[in-house]
């Protein structure tokens, strides 16, 4: 069966180019959110009767799929959440707010994504460390190189996507994360770029954080993972308090809570979510992520080639690896090509692509941005660069 069949949302007569911001759900995992809402909806955690029970087996099974696709040591290091975005948040105040101190230095780069930057922003206020950025080379990428120029003594924690979601390059996070281990440096990956693309073994890349969502891999909307080594993880502070974290609490304000993962899952959690998820990365497993990446690749490949042959189109990341292509058509704002794509049921994203501050590199605020998945096609592509070739029409259309 063609393997586009398995998306209901393809049958809608759509092109769709935006998997950086989301991507369509196969029936399989659709099908399994439904399987617990039907058959047996109940609360995880909380109930000793026999949907109850399923619901808990169910949930924790969805944790362990996660943690053997992503490698980690132990079950405990997988926390769900609703996303990479609470997920960096939880590791930035709940961990970082205790570790970093007056002038400790943070390591980003101007092309990370605001749920990268803005909670580090916001512990600077209150810790009064200080974030300072990775030069990035003449292809907006992170070297090994530049890591070390901007480390200095003051350096405590590197915190970088490991594919950036407007240039798509692909971080060598395994040799910074050796780097920077060598001087007590911890190293914190937005992975929520990479893990539905690449293989990503947690182990090998001996990051300590690691934070992904579901919905960027074929899963719901809504869940999302923070992975940490255990003694680091064990050490968050709980991001919320509520039901299901802790042991016992007293009238007289002592409170006892539990061990890892329930600690920091407070409250009834998102459970078709995480069984969604758990789908998710069966269906991921079985496609071969090592395939999926050949093939967007090739199709990556084949899109700038495309693009590179219209004399109206400015490219800003022609060199990177991953589906991601950034481009504009010359003299047209962003968000009026997309508009324009949109009238013949083509879908792409336009802006700044919640990385605001990267137009200090590029020089520009807003981009055109295709982002590729398996599902996507050649023939997609000749129909995309059909309509962004150089024509009267094309003009007075837009304009």
């Amino acid at each position: 069966m063609d393997i586009r069949e398995e998306f209901p949302m393809l049958k809608n007569n759509i092109i769709y180019f935006d998997n950086g911001a989301t991507t369509f759900k196969p029936q399989i995992v659709i099908d399994s959110i439904c399987d617990y809402y039907q058959n047996y909806s109940a609360n995880a955690h909380r109930g000793d009767y026999n949907i109850s029970l399923k619901t808990d087996m169910m949930y924790e099974n969805a944790r362990k799929k996660v943690k053997e696709f992503i490698n980690a040591d132990k079950l405990e290091e997988i926390i769900f959440t609703s996303g990479t975005t609470e997920s960096l948040n939880m590791v930035v105040e709940g961990f970082f707010g205790n570790y970093l101190k007056d002038k400790d230095e943070i390591l980003l780069t101007k092309s990370e994504h605001a749920s990268n930057i803005l909670p580090w922003f916001n512990l600077c206020k209150k810790n009064k460390c200080v974030v300072k950025y990775i030069d990035l080379d003449e292809d907006y990428k992170v070297s090994l190189e530049n890591v070390k120029n901007a480390i200095t003594s003051k350096t405590k924690v590197i915190s970088l996507a490991h594919i950036t979601n407007v240039v798509g390059d692909i971080r060598p996070i395994k040799e910074i994360a050796e780097y920077a281990h060598s001087l007590g440096i911890l190293v914190v990956v937005d992975g929520a770029q990479s893990v539905p693309h690449i293989k990503v073994d947690v182990q090998d890349l001996d990051c300590d954080f690691l934070a992904f969502s579901g919905h960027k891999m074929c899963g719901p909307t809504g869940i999302g993972v923070l992975y940490g080594k255990y003694e680091l993880l064990d050490k968050i502070e709980p991001y919320y308090l509520g039901g299901g974290m802790n042991t016992t609490f007293l009238s007289t304000g002592e409170v006892e809570y539990k061990s890892l993962p329930q600690r920091l899952e407070a409250g009834t959690p998102n459970i078709a979510g995480a069984i969604g998820l758990g789908a998710a990365c069966d269906y991921l497993k079985i496609l071969d992520l090592d395939k999926i990446h050949e093939y967007e690749s090739k199709l990556r490949e084949y899109l700038v080639m495309k693009l590179k042959n219209l004399d109206n189109i400015e490219i800003y990341n022609e060199n990177s690896e991953s589906g991601i292509v950034a481009f504009n058509i010359k003299n047209v704002f962003s968000q009026d090509t997309a508009i324009y794509l949109n009238d013949y049921n083509i879908c792409i994203r336009a802006g700044s692509h919640c990385a605001k501050i990267l137009k200090d590199e590029i020089d520009i605020k807003n981009t055109c941005r295709v982002s590729l998945y398996f599902y996507n096609t050649k023939e997609e592509i000749d129909k995309l660069i059909h309509l962004l070739k150089n024509s009267d029409t094309l003009y007075n259309q837009i304009l």
